[in-house]
């Protein structure tokens, strides 16, 4: 690292070597990714007995299981011989792994079941002392974290405040629960945390997503007129922050009788037509929208307004994120289609908002490589308006940088630990 962590971060700037240096990045992958509760999958990404995932917590490589008694397990994917990865498919079901280089296979809650040609080994080799390592794994209302740490705080107090906005969040579900539709994966050429800082900055949004406005009927432009609602930006400590871009939309329980919107009406029409009753009709097409809000869980999850927007570090320049649309767990399949047509026509790989979203990350790290004494501001912000943030919590208007401010503190917290 060029210079201490309390001398990288102020509270209204950080400096520009976080984007660029890569000792200070390797510092980030131990004291931050080791150190915290890192996302690694939604609930139900493993639907039942012997399901799984891959995923990473930092550059770890792991394997998210649900074994066949239903516990859910984060497991190293490396085998205990020599080191070879045991799993390669995104996910998918199996009762075993099998390492590909000489054998050995692992159960979903990482203990090793079988050696070939075991006589080779000495008689008092006990095959319980080589699992799969495993993390420790807690998981709230559906979002399944992992860490190295086994005297971290609980799942829950890490969250602390940010459980209320995931409840609300979760209500997308319309009574249904929430399950997972579909992913798509892409990298940019930038630093991890530029992609945390844009989840809540909304002051990006009506420049770099014109296109994506310039797009909808009159109706949907005034609901994402996201800085004329009277939004804010709330730390909820531990880095955590939502950004509330259409207060109208924070609980999809309220005001179900209020008119459907018009780009609804359609599937307002077709719901009824499958014989759903009105009340039902009102609250998922209320939830198909999604909600007004996106929440920002440091160090690498968003739930975005209705999907949730995964990121990894690859490199100091180089991130990977990942978004997976979401919808209603057996709700009705008119509504999920729906669901899919609305995320498609922003965050999907042809969207509005994705290609516009990751040129800008992309600017920003090229830029950066130019005057790499100046300092990142994160210092915009006036006061919230009045009664909307939890007594306490630092609030600014919805296009303050508080989000960012908040992220940032944590960051110095962790790195000088």
């Amino acid at each position: 690292m060029t210079d201490p962590a309390n001398e990288l971060v102020r509270e209204d700037r950080v400096h520009t070597s976080l984007y660029t240096d890569p000792a200070l990045f390797d510092a980030e992958m131990d004291r931050i990714f080791k150190n915290s509760w890192v996302w690694v999958a939604h609930a139900s990404e493993l639907p039942g007995p012997n399901t799984f995932k891959t995923a990473h917590v930092g550059l770890e490589p792991v394997i998210v299981t649900r074994d066949k008694a239903g516990e859910v397990h984060v497991l190293l994917n490396r085998c205990r011989h020599r080191a070879a990865s045991v799993c390669e498919k995104k996910k998918g079901k199996a009762s075993v792994f099998v390492c590909p280089y000489h054998g050995w296979s692992y159960a979903p809650d990482g203990a090793l079941r079988m050696v070939p040609h075991a006589k080779g080994y000495p008689a008092d080799f006990d095959k319980d002392e080589f699992p799969l390592l495993s993390l420790r794994t807690e998981s709230y209302n559906g979002m399944i974290y992992a860490t190295f740490r086994d005297d971290i705080m609980p799942l829950e107090e890490w969250l602390g405040p940010a459980r209320k906005w995931i409840d609300l969040f979760m209500k997308q579900g319309a009574g249904f629960g929430v399950k997972a539709l579909g992913e798509h994966k892409f990298r940019f050429p930038g630093n991890w945390k530029i992609q945390l800082e844009n989840t809540t900055d909304a002051y990006h949004f009506p420049i770099v997503h014109k296109t994506f406005l310039d797009s909808l009927d009159e109706e949907t432009e005034d609901v994402f007129d996201v800085l004329g609602q009277g939004g804010w930006v709330e730390d909820l400590g531990n880095g955590h922050s939502v950004m509330v871009m259409i207060p109208d939309l924070i609980d999809l329980e309220d005001n179900l009788d209020a008119p459907i919107p018009e780009r609804f009406a359609a599937l307002a029409d077709e719901l009824r037509a499958e014989g759903h009753d009105e009340a039902l009709v009102r609250k998922v097409v209320r939830a198909v929208g999604g909600t007004g809000f996106n929440l920002n869980m440091f160090p690498n999850i968003a739930c975005s307004m209705a999907f949730f927007r995964v990121l990894r570090p690859v490199s100091v320049d180089e991130t990977e994120i990942q978004h997976i649309a979401i919808g209603m767990d057996g709700g009705p399949a008119p509504a999920n289609r729906m669901r899919l047509r609305l995320h498609e026509h922003f965050q999907g790989p042809m969207g509005f908002g994705t290609p516009d979203d990751a040129e800008g990350w992309e600017r920003v790290q090229r830029g950066a490589q130019a005057g790499q004494d100046v300092w990142i501001m994160v210092n915009r912000g006036v006061a919230a308006p009045d009664g909307v943030a939890e007594p306490g919590h630092n609030a600014g208007d919805v296009s303050s940088e508080t989000g960012m401010r908040a992220a940032y503190r944590m960051w110095k917290r962790m790195m000088e630990a």
